[in-house]
């Protein structure tokens, strides 16, 4: 299967690529570049959210996924651990994403390993 057949047959790995860019630029986006720890998990996160789910996209493996769901259980969890819960557009941008990162790695890497995929995946 082809590079192109990947990105529309394995979606969630798709979305999961948007959504990581999405956390990375949130900072700036959203006006949160200022807090330290904020700013700085959405960035190191979106960045490897994004980085799996693009090995995911080009040669899958079901550890990318996990990988990608205890990122998004992280997310969930960080405004409090990280303590920038204060910080509205932060905290529901980290929850959000988080949530949406679990839901589609899991639901990915349930396609890809009860042979739900369409032909060729």
């Amino acid at each position: 299967m082809d590079a192109r057949q990947n990105i529309t047959s394995d979606w969630q790995d798709s979305v999961n690529v948007l959504l990581g860019i999405a956390l990375f630029i949130s900072p700036w986006a959203l006006n949160y570049a200022t807090e330290g720890s904020a700013a700085l998990n959405a960035h190191v996160v979106g960045a490897v959210i994004t980085l799996m789910a693009l090995a995911a996209l080009f040669a899958f493996r079901v550890w990318e996924e996990w990988i990608s769901a205890v990122l998004g259980a992280w997310l969930i969890v960080a405004p409090w651990v990280l303590n920038f819960s204060g910080n509205a557009a932060a905290t529901r941008t980290s929850m959000v994403i988080g949530i949406a990162a679990i839901v589609l790695a899991l639901w990915s890497a349930n396609e890809h390993t009860t042979g739900h995929m369409g032909a060729g995946g």
